[in-house]
């Protein structure tokens, strides 16, 4: 029974209200070419918020590419994209501002220290009490000293657990990790992986592309296979071709 306080919204004969969905990452039979070469082949896939997709495949597989095309670096040369039910067009403002992402350029200005570079993204996204978001950011993926050293001096480990601090400052919906553990150590991949859980169950959207094997199956919800631009295998959907 509704409780008083709601009973008086409730009108006899009123369809109930419609549950809410998961937001869904909508790529509708996206093709990319780059000349004569056919790097993806009539695409078409779904991805849900507060899932960890894991992407697989041999250089060359199209992975690299479907990576840079969820950012917005490459446009389908046919077919479209769409996240939360809206068209992602190629300047859609909107769904950028939604992207976390780490890839192999850290995306850091290496004269500034690591916290400057923190900040000045903070602020970029219009962010809060941002100092401390980066402290607290820091502090779970074991950010040292060095944060307030320029970044040319860092180490590839150091300027991998930073870019991964960039990336997650904004409360990203779709969080793009391509090779994210590169140069950590035992406790840079515990406290990854705390952290992609952490962002999984907030929400979040993680499609994660990852040459370490147990790594990805430890934290994969849902595993792809790519060959020649085509899913060869999907877990979720039992497809093996």
């Amino acid at each position: 029974m509704p409780s008083p306080a709601t009973a008086s919204l409730i009108v006899d004969g009123d369809p109930p209200p419609k549950p809410v969905l998961p937001k869904r990452l909508c790529l509708q039979e996206v093709s990319r070419r780059f000349g004569a070469t056919l790097a993806l082949h009539r695409f078409s896939l779904e991805l849900e918020a507060g899932s960890v997709t894991v992407l697989r495949g041999h250089n060359g597989s199209g992975k690299s590419t479907l990576l840079n095309l969820v950012c917005q670096i490459l446009r389908p040369s046919s077919g479209h994209l769409s996240f939360a039910g809206r068209l992602v067009s190629p300047r859609a403002g909107w769904y950028r501002a939604t992207l976390g992402v780490v890839s192999h350029h850290t995306m850091l200005y290496h004269d500034l220290s690591g916290r400057e570079n923190l900040l000045w993204t903070a602020r970029a996204y219009g962010l809060l009490d941002c100092a401390h978001k980066v402290d607290a950011l820091c502090a779970r993926l074991h950010v040292g000293r060095y944060l307030d050293r320029p970044v040319r001096t860092y180490s590839r480990g150091q300027l991998q657990r930073v870019a991964l601090v960039r990336a997650l400052l904004h409360d990203p919906e779709v969080l793009v990790l391509d090779e994210p553990a590169t140069g950590l150590d035992d406790q840079g991949l515990e406290a990854l992986a705390a952290l992609v859980r952490a962002e999984r169950a907030r929400g979040a959207l993680v499609l994660l592309v990852t040459h370490d094997g147990a790594f990805g199956s430890a934290l994969a919800d849902r595993t792809i296979q790519l060959d020649r631009g085509r899913i060869v295998t999907d877990s979720a959907a039992g497809l093996c071709q």
